[in-house]
């Protein structure tokens, strides 16, 4: 089988995730390895026998041996990356948001349509196995016409701390619950009520709230809190509630099932999204990265997310945005 040679562009936190699945999984090469900070560049390449490395993905994407791409820039740095590597027919993983406004995504898919490469957004949450046991009992009609929906999605204050400078709840996270919620009704989001407010002195506020009407006629709430008390024995409260006309359903997202109390107190390890199996990265990252290569392979379309589902969620989050600055409701325009 021929290997698939992928490079990445952007190596930090999440891009070294993104490295250590493509490095371990079969039928593809971690061929090429870009950014701009030339010591993590010579680290990441030898921890991972990265074959190029690059400061500038624009040299990266001329490379011809490299089909595909992974962006894992921040949010307001997909555009120019993404754009570039679908005008070099390359096939495109962009990890979510799209982008930080739906005017960019709208860029972003421009050049997708005008690519022979394939985009594809990284909603990692379609690939968490709970939701997709969800949406399968949603498509059967176990819960009858969903009407009303909860998500939670908090943070310890020590993690908030470390990204209200870059990004604010509603859109670092509250765009995982709102996508969720739009593929498990399948309806149109036509308003948004939100409230931002701020403990702290960061550039974003701590918390995040947002009310979403569908189309459908369901409402959707989005509770994201980034300062849980400090000493919180968790990394994320996550939890999602669906009450349909004929059931309900129940995720308690945030517990793994594994809880371990050593020298450094009581915690639970993350074992769903990206956890360290066998010497491997695994779970709905790989899950999700391995459908990416699939369809690449088979010359499928993505269809478990599409550019479109992804910039509807960012208009739902940007709306929600523009609710909190202007502190009134929000009706969405198309």
């Amino acid at each position: 089988m021929k290997k698939i040679k992928v490079g990445i562009i952007g190596i930090g936190f999440f891009g070294e995730k993104h490295a250590e699945v493509f490095s371990s999984m079969p039928g593809v090469e971690l061929y090429a390895g870009s950014t701009r900070r030339q010591e993590r560049l010579r680290q990441i390449s030898e921890r991972y026998h990265i074959t190029y490395s690059y400061s500038d993905y624009r040299e990266m994407l001329a490379n011809p041996e490299i089909e595909a791409v992974s962006v894992v820039t921040h949010v307001d740095s997909h555009v120019a990356p993404a754009v570039a590597a679908l005008q070099a027919n390359k096939h495109v993983f962009l990890e979510k948001p799209m982008a930080d406004s739906v005017m960019n995504c709208q860029t972003i898919m421009a050049a997708a349509e005008a690519s022979s490469g394939k985009l594809m957004i990284g909603h990692i949450c379609r690939f968490d196995p709970r939701a997709a046991i969800i949406k399968q009992n949603i498509v059967e009609g176990k819960i009858g016409r969903i009407v009303s929906m909860h998500a939670t999605r908090n943070l310890p204050a020590n993690i908030g701390a470390e990204v209200l400078d870059k990004i604010s709840p509603i859109f670092g996270d509250g765009i995982h619950d709102v996508d969720l919620m739009n593929w498990f009704t399948q309806s149109q989001i036509t308003q948004v009520y939100a409230r931002g407010v701020r403990v702290r002195n960061f550039k974003n506020p701590d918390i995040g709230w947002a009310m979403y009407d569908f189309a459908s006629g369901a409402v959707g709430v989005t509770e994201t809190v980034w300062m849980l008390p400090e000493n919180t024995p968790f990394k994320i409260d996550c939890r999602f509630e669906i009450i349909g006309t004929e059931g309900a359903i129940y995720l308690n997202g945030g517990n793994s099932g594994l809880q371990i109390n050593d020298a450094n107190g009581f915690h639970q390890p993350e074992a769903v999204f990206w956890p360290e199996i066998h010497g491997m990265r695994a779970g709905a990252l790989r899950s999700e990265l391995a459908y990416f290569i699939h369809c690449i392979r088979e010359n499928l379309p993505i269809t478990v997310i599409t550019p479109q589902e992804s910039l509807e969620a960012v208009r739902a989050v940007e709306a929600a945005e523009r609710s909190c600055r202007e502190e009134q409701i929000v009706k969405l325009v198309r």
